[in-house]
C-alpha cells in the first residue's frame, strides 16, 4: 500500500506544481511554508534545537492547535530541559500556534510527507518523542518514525464517525499505520473503540478526555473585555450576538434572523467570522444585500459607529476572546453539513449557545452540554429566529444557560495533565530522560 500512496502523492503534488508556481508569485510568506515543508529549516531555530532533546508535538490546523496550547505548557512545566516544536499544515494554523503558543522553541509547517523528506526533517530535528495531536495520521512519517525507534503518541485522539466511515475502506492499511503508533491518548470512551476497531492495540487504548477544556489563551479579565467592547462600539448595545466560524449558506440564514432581532431590539449587534477568512469581504457584501451596514474587523480604525450594527471579523486568532463579548453565541459550520466546530471556547465563556443539527464532529461535546441546558440546536432560519429571539427576552434563560456552560467546562478539566503523565510513562517505558 505504501507505494500506492507515494506514487499518487508524487502525481499529486505533480499535478499542483502551476497553483504552487503561482503562490510562490503572489501569496506573501508562501516561500518559507515550501521552504520549510522541503526541509529546510530556519537557521533560528536550528540554534534553539542544536544537541537539545525535542517533543515534536503536530497539529494540522485552527481546531488541533488550541488543544496543543495547555498541552504544551504543561510539558515545559514538567519536562524543563526539553524543547517543545510545533508543526501545522496550513497557514492560519500557524498563524494560530505563534499567538497562542509562545512556549514553542519553534513553530514549523510539517514536511511533504515523502520518504527523503519526512528523513530529512526527523534528522535535523530529532526527536526523542513525537506527539500526534488529534488524528494526525502521515504514513511515511510514521514508518520513518517506527523505523528510527522514536517513540509516538497520540494525544487527545478523536475520530469522527465521517473520518471512520473513510478509514474503514482502507481498514488494513490503517492497521499498518496505527501499529507505528505507541499509546493512544483518547478524547471519549466511543474514540477508543473507533481506534480500536481500526486496528490499535487495546492495551495501549486510554481515555484522557479533551484538552480544550483546559485552555485558557481566550481568558479575558473584566478589563480587557471593557477596552474590546470601546473597540468594537459595543459598550451600551444588547443583544450582541457572535457568529463564529460560519460557512456559505449560514450568513444568509443568520442576516435575516439579524434583521428581524433588529426590530424588536434597534441597538442589537453581529459580529460574524466565517471559517474562512479570506471570504470577510463577500460576508460583507452579503450583510449589504440584507439592508445591513457592515465592516471589516481588518479595516478597523477606530470604534464601530452606532450605525453599523454588523462586523466582519477576518482576523486570525481572536474569535476565542471576542467570544466574551457575546450575549448569545452561534457556533457555524452546524447549519450546513461540516459537522460543526469547537463549542467549547463560548462555553468557557458562560455563553449560552445555538448550533444547527449538523455537529458530528463534535457530538459527545454536544451531547454533554446540550443535556444540561447549556447549548440549542435549531434546524432552519424560522427555528434559528425563535430560539434568539427568546434568548434576547429571557435574561433568567440566557442566565441558566451560562451557569450550565461553566459548570461543564469544569467537570472536565484535567485532561492536560492526564495526557502529560501519559507522555512521562512514554518516556520511562523506553528509557529515554526528557
Amino acid at each position: 500500500m505504501y507505494w500506492i500512496y507515494n506514487i499518487l502523492l508524487i502525481i499529486y503534488w505533480i499535478g499542483l506544481i502551476p497553483v504552487i508556481l503561482y503562490r510562490l508569485a503572489f501569496e506573501e510568506g508562501f516561500y518559507e511554508r515550501i521552504k520549510q515543508s522541503a526541509g529546510f529549516m530556519p537557521s533560528i531555530l536550528m540554534k534553539k534545537i542544536e544537541g537539545k532533546r525535542a517533543i515534536w508535538l503536530h497539529a494540522a490546523s485552527v481546531g488541533e492547535i488550541v488543544a496543543t496550547s495547555p498541552l504544551v505548557k504543561d510539558i515545559k512545566k514538567s519536562f524543563p530541559d526539553a524543547v517543545v516544536v510545533v508543526s501545522v499544515v496550513t497557514a492560519t494554523g500557524h498563524a494560530m500556534a505563534r499567538r497562542i503558543i509562545p512556549e514553542a522553541e519553534g513553530i514549523i509547517f510539517f514536511p511533504l510527507d515523502l520518504p527523503f523528506l519526512t528523513r530529512r526533517i526527523l534528522n535535523i530535528i530529532k526527536p526523542i518523542a513525537i506527539l500526534l495531536v488529534e488524528t494526525e495520521i502521515w504514513p511515511n512519517f510514521l514508518r520513518i518514525a517506527k523505523g528510527e525507534q522514536i517513540p509516538v503518541m497520540m494525544v487527545n485522539g478523536r475520530i469522527s464517525d465521517r473520518s471512520m466511515s473513510r478509514y474503514m475502506h482502507i481498514k488494513s492499511f490503517m492497521r499498518d499505520m496505527l501499529g507505528s503508533i505507541d499509546r493512544f491518548c483518547m478524547q471519549s470512551k466511543l474514540d477508543a473503540e473507533y481506534i480500536t476497531v481500526l486496528g490499535a492495540n487495546v492495551k495501549e487504548v486510554t481515555v484522557t478526555g479533551n484538552t480544550k477544556y483546559d485552555q485558557t489563551y481566550a481568558t479575558v479579565t473584566e478589563e480587557e473585555k471593557e477596552q474590546l467592547q470601546h473597540e468594537f462600539g459595543f459598550g451600551h448595545n444588547h443583544p450582541i450576538i457572535v457568529a463564529g466560524s460560519t460557512h456559505k449558506g449560514e450568513e444568509d440564514k443568520l442576516f435575516q434572523a439579524f434583521k428581524e432581532i433588529l426590530q424588536s431590539y434597534p441597538n442589537a449587534r453581529l459580529l460574524i467570522a466565517p471559517r474562512e477568512i479570506m471570504r470577510g469581504n463577500d460576508v460583507k457584501a452579503l450583510s449589504q444585500k440584507y439592508g445591513l451596514k457592515a465592516i471589516c474587523r481588518s479595516t478597523m480604525t477606530e470604534p464601530v459607529h452606532e450605525e453599523i450594527p454588523v462586523v466582519i471579523l477576518d482576523t486570525i486568532g481572536e474569535l476565542g476572546r471576542l467570544y466574551s463579548l457575546g450575549d448569545i453565541i452561534f457556533v457555524g459550520g452546524s447549519l450546513v453539513k461540516t459537522g460543526g466546530h469547537n463549542i467549547l471556547e463560548p462555553a468557557a465563556h458562560g455563553k449560552p449557545i445555538i448550533v444547527g443539527p449538523h455537529m458530528f464532529n463534535f457530538k459527545e461535546i454536544y451531547s454533554l452540554l446540550s443535556s444540561r441546558g447549556a447549548c440549542k440546536m435549531v434546524h432552519d432560519e424560522r427555528e434559528l429566529s425563535e430560539v434568539l429571539q427568546t434568548l434576547c427576552a429571557n435574561q433568567e434563560m440566557r442566565d441558566e444557560m451560562s451557569c450550565h456552560c461553566l459548570e461543564v467546562v469544569r467537570e472536565n478539566r484535567g485532561a492536560t495533565q492526564r495526557n502529560t503523565e501519559e507522555l512521562r510513562r512514554l518516556f520511562e517505558r523506553f528509557h529515554i530522560v526528557p
